[in-house]
């Protein structure tokens, strides 16, 4: 099961009406691909004007239940004609830049050099995730699926537009965790951003490697669902 991250409206997403990365590929040359998502049905609903309407009335419902701790309603761009923005950072490497972090929060752990494949297990990582552990970073290192273009500083959970609970953040304040962790490790411009971007990395490269490339995704796709009001969301 891979790793995606969409950047766009939810009405977008659920209908179907985007592209991974591998399936533009796929179709730009020619190559046969099938993608299967975990709640792919028969009885799944793709109809756009039934899921905006959905959408419509969940946010609506979401902003309710979070009251006074927004300092404005949840709204962002739900129309037909809304841009969307995606790309792989597969989950080792996301892994990787979410040990990045982690280590950030504990200097007296030594980061590992190598990837760590099962990253969840990991000593600062579970320190950093702990209850009343006050991270710098807890919209990336606290089991986010969802960024919502809205600024507030907390997460939290809650049912998405299928009813399964999930943890939530802000985009915005994404976006702030990011530059930070830049500003405190590599101190890239966009040029050496886009890169890393470009340059990619192998499966289980080299911790920091694989950290730089899901960095120059993450940053990039939070400044777009900030930029462009969208919603963030992981895909796998």
């Amino acid at each position: 099961m891979g790793l995606d991250v969409y950047v766009g409206s939810l009405t977008r997403y659920y209908s179907g009406d985007w592209e991974t990365v591998l399936q533009k590929h796929a179709r730009e040359t020619g190559t046969p691909l099938r993608v299967v998502r975990q709640d792919e049905g028969d009885d799944v609903i793709t109809d756009p004007e039934v899921i905006r309407a959905a959408v419509l009335q969940w946010r609506e419902n979401l902003s309710a239940g979070l009251g006074d701790n927004l300092s404005e309603p949840l709204d962002w761009d739900e129309s037909p004609g809304s841009r969307y923005f995606t790309d792989k950072p597969a989950w080792d490497c996301y892994g990787s830049l979410i040990l990045w972090a982690a280590y950030l929060d504990h200097p007296d752990l030594v980061r590992p050099e190598a990837c760590v494949e099962n990253w969840s297990e990991d000593e600062a990582f579970k320190r950093s995730s702990a209850d009343g552990f006050q991270t710098e970073f807890p919209t990336l290192l606290r089991n986010t699926e969802i960024w919502l273009p809205v600024s507030f500083r907390f997460t939290f959970a809650g049912p998405d537009v299928g009813g399964n609970v999930v943890n939530f953040g802000s985009a915005v304040t994404l976006r702030d965790e990011l530059t930070n962790l830049n500003t405190r490790t590599w101190g890239a411009d966009k040029e050496r951003l886009a890169s890393w971007r470009q340059e990619g990395a192998t499966r289980s490269a080299p911790l920091e490697v694989g950290a730089r490339f899901a960095f120059s995704i993450f940053y990039e796709l939070a400044n777009a669902a900030v930029e462009n009001r969208l919603v963030m969301k992981l895909d796998y």
